[in-house]
């Protein structure tokens, strides 16, 4: 990363406010759950005109529900004029005829909406709040404007056997990618880990599935993430990404991963938080925290919290 004065990729969480509640959620999303402290339209919008004076790459938009926030389009107008590419990470409620039209004009490079079971029932019951039905709609209208979507499905006691049957499902849909890799032991998923991680021999089955499900019907490209969130932690740390995570108040990390905020992107701006990150991979508290993060599980429940991190100047 110090190659570069800028993130090549930054990932955006505009609010952590969404629809669901789903029970393997990375960022403890719900209803109810937007911070207090989330950035304003305003400040929103200077940020977005940063990352494009600033020559970022693309940008990733998480949440919570991006496409919740009432200024996303503004955001979405200012990067398209910019020329910086676009991906969405959406549960599909809000991706109507009008919206698709949208994204199909931004000609968005990816979107994509998670399908966690084979039928409603399994789907609905990890991810109470949100809808199987309208994801699997929102997924149509984007293919029938090209647009390829991509299907995430995340591995759980719950629904680790109906890995292969929404493989089959997609196959059929004009589905780009099928992304799919271990549950990441983050947010509400660190707390329930006991009670909903799958079992590893379960999950190494499903990935044979998978394998011999896309090489027969020749359907999505099957991209399988390899690691778990410790490993990729202990990877990041020795080689970090040039990239930089901006949570809902505006506070700039490093990874989902790690609770340390290096900078405050309302009141600073993005081409001085940049080095900050740079540094802070190489601090010793970071080091330190993703070393003991290997062993002791429960530094990973305090995934979503802002740690100020005080660098040497």
């Amino acid at each position: 990363m110090g190659d570069y004065g800028a993130p090549l990729f930054l990932a955006w969480q505009l609010s952590n406010r969404c629809t669901g509640r789903c029970l393997h959620c990375c960022e403890e999303s719900g209803p109810d759950k937007a911070w207090s402290d989330e950035m304003s339209r305003e400040q929103s919008l200077a940020l977005a005109r940063q990352i494009v004076s600033n020559g970022v790459a693309y940008v990733a938009f998480g949440g919570g529900e991006p496409m919740g926030c009432p200024w996303v389009w503004e955001i979405f107008q200012i990067l398209t004029d910019g020329k910086v590419e676009i991906k969405i990470e959406t549960n599909g409620l809000d991706l109507d005829d009008a919206a698709c039209d949208k994204l199909k004009a931004y000609n968005v490079a990816c979107v994509q909406i998670s399908i966690d079971g084979a039928t409603a029932a399994a789907h609905e019951r990890l991810r109470p709040g949100s809808g199987y039905a309208p994801a699997w709609s929102a997924i149509d209208r984007l293919a029938a404007r090209g647009l390829e979507p991509e299907l995430v499905f995340i591995p759980t006691r719950l629904n680790v056997k109906d890995a292969v049957a929404v493989y089959e499902q997609a196959a059929k849909r004009g589905v780009r990618t099928f992304v799919t890799g271990p549950m990441m032991r983050l947010g509400r998923a660190a707390h329930a880990w006991d009670s909903l991680a799958c079992p590893d021999e379960d999950w190494i089955e499903a990935v044979v599935s998978l394998k011999a499900a896309a090489a027969a019907l020749k359907g999505p490209r099957l991209a399988i993430y390899p690691w778990g969130i410790q490993h990729e932690m202990a990877v990041r740390a020795e080689s970090p990404q040039s990239m930089v995570l901006v949570v809902p108040n505006g506070r700039a990390k490093l990874l989902n991963a790690l609770p340390f905020a290096v900078a405050d992107l309302k009141t600073e701006s993005l081409a001085s938080a940049w080095p900050k990150v740079g540094a802070a991979w190489k601090s010793k508290e970071v080091q330190d925290f993703v070393r003991r993060a290997q062993t002791e599980t429960d530094l990973l429940k305090h995934a979503n919290e802002c740690w100020d991190l005080a660098l040497a100047a």
